[in-house]
């Protein structure tokens, strides 16, 4: 099975940091001890992890507590672009 890179846009990142200070850390310590190490091994399949319908191109959502990331995979350069998050009452707007 091949290996996917994650990289984090910009966008994602200041999402990130704008969050409170516990809710960082816990998105931080999920990112670190359970998302990104799925994500390296199978993006398209895993506990939370669902493709959102009608968007173009294929956009992905990972459920983490309280909040959705969001993210596109680049198969031919086997990344994972994280797009951003959201807390999930407004995620979908």
């Amino acid at each position: 099975m091949s290996k996917y890179r994650i990289f984090e846009t910009r966008e994602f990142q200041r999402r990130l940091e704008a969050l409170d200070p516990p809710q960082r850390k816990f998105i931080l310590r999920k990112l670190e001890d359970q998302i990104y190490p799925q994500l390296r091994q199978q993006p398209y399949w895993g506990s939370g992890i669902k493709k959102l319908r009608n968007w173009k191109p294929a956009v992905w959502r990972y459920r983490a507590g309280w909040f959705r990331l969001f993210y596109t995979v680049d198969e031919e350069e086997k990344i994972v672009y994280m797009l951003t998050l959201d807390h999930r009452k407004d995620a979908y707007k």
